[in-house]
């Protein structure tokens, strides 16, 4: 049992399982603002389980395409797969499977979520492949991420509207601003292995620069979305809050210091992405007692 549990543990950490705080939030508050308020119990359960499915078969396709790469960078060829803890064949089972649950999950919602499937599989298969060639490679992961609140949303609502796309927009540019801030740490690999990023395009300065910009869009398209939906004073309370947040996660790094780069990526993102998800749902409830 405890080989079986030993497993478990190699695979939740080969997807980076505590990432999942990034995305999931976004996702369940695209499904607050679809409903109007807290979706039902089984449209919660089933939007969970298509994020994670989607998320775990992302990040195993992304294990077993980089696998090489990751072997020769020294900050990531300790990972499961290049050290060898999991099998290729493993990785892809894990892959399949994960791919087949959020097929399932969407079948599970309604029927568009089941056409639009493939189209998110598909974007999130190319990314992979985008550090080779392009250093937009950021924003496609950014398009991939923002499948969970506009994915949320067709589930909820059965349908795609207008007024949830700058929700979507604003997850492509805060996905994008801090992903060009977490490829800082592999600028000189990627000049020495031919990958692309920005960073390595505009410099360690212009990266910050452009991080700072992408943000800043980022907290427009949020504040586009609570005048879209008409938000309360929850919802703008919670918007002072990820200003606050955006300006602190960019205190923290510095052209001449990076050594803060890990929470400026994860503890602060996480937070925005919690933050936005709390003041939304906060809004309902006490707003429009839902």
């Amino acid at each position: 049992m405890s080989s079986v549990a030993g497993k478990i543990v190699l695979y939740l950490r080969m997807i980076k399982f505590p990432h999942s705080i990034f995305a999931l939030p976004f996702a369940f508050t695209g499904a607050v603002i679809a409903a109007e308020g807290i979706p039902s119990l089984r449209e919660i359960v089933w939007i969970t389980v298509a994020m994670v499915g989607a998320r775990s078969g992302a990040m195993g396709i992304n294990r077993v395409i980089d696998r090489k790469i990751d072997r020769e960078n020294p900050r990531t060829k300790n990972r499961e797969l290049p050290k060898g803890e999991i099998r290729l064949s493993e990785a892809i089972l894990f892959t399949g499977v994960s791919i087949a649950i959020f097929i399932f999950a969407a079948y599970m919602l309604n029927p568009l979520c089941l056409k639009l499937s493939p189209i998110a599989l598909a974007v999130l298969f190319i990314y992979s492949y985008t550090k080779r060639f392009t250093w937009t490679t950021h924003f496609v992961l950014g398009l991939a991420l923002s499948a969970a609140p506009l994915g949320a949303w067709i589930a909820v609502r059965g349908t795609f509207d207008t007024e949830i796309i700058p929700m979507g927009i604003a997850v492509i540019f805060w996905l994008a601003g801090f992903d060009t801030l977490y490829a800082l740490q592999d600028i000189e690999f990627d000049k020495s292995h031919g990958l692309y990023s920005i960073p390595k395009r505009f410099g360690i300065k212009n990266a910050l620069l452009l991080a700072k910009l992408f943000h800043l869009m980022t907290f427009i398209m949020l504040l586009a979305t609570g005048v879209l939906f008409k938000m309360g004073i929850f919802y703008w309370l919670g918007m002072m809050i990820v200003a606050g947040l955006f300006i602190y996660e960019h205190s923290l790094v510095r052209e001449s210091d990076l050594n803060k780069l890990d929470i400026a990526f994860f503890n602060m993102n996480g937070y925005i992405s919690i933050t936005v998800f709390i003041f939304t749902l906060m809004d309902y409830i006490f707003l429009y007692g839902s």
